[in-house]
């Protein structure tokens, strides 16, 4: 008798998410991220920070565009690339419920640590 896979759909079901982790997941990728921070920059200057080949640095692009974290677009012989801050915010989003958890129970654990500290 086969079984279903399939779920109740919940807020953490997006599969837009699927691509960003693995995208993220990567420190060179993260790195190009915080250096997209300050605007939009060609794969040339971006490359200057790392100590890889510039077709390794275009790779990693290339996973970033394919994840939607980052967009390009051609000015003159350059392509520019820049943050898309969609994913993100889904990503936040995403991760919210799970913050709030545990903001809880480091309340709920402080309430405890005070009341042992009172006996």
């Amino acid at each position: 008798m086969a079984r279903s896979s399939r779920s109740t759909p919940t807020a953490g079901d997006d599969s837009s998410l699927d691509a960003v982790f693995p995208a993220l997941a990567n420190p060179a990728r993260r790195r190009l991220l915080h250096l997209l921070l300050q605007g939009p920059q060609s794969v040339n200057s971006l490359a200057e920070h790392f100590d890889m080949a510039r077709p390794s640095v275009s790779e990693h692009l290339k996973v970033l565009l394919v994840s939607g974290l980052v967009t390009t677009r051609k000015v003159g012989r350059e392509r520019l690339y820049s943050l898309d801050q969609a994913p993100m915010r889904e990503l936040s989003e995403w991760l919210h419920p799970y913050e709030a958890y545990w903001k809880e129970r480091m309340r709920l654990l402080r309430v405890v640590v005070e009341e042992a500290e009172e006996d």
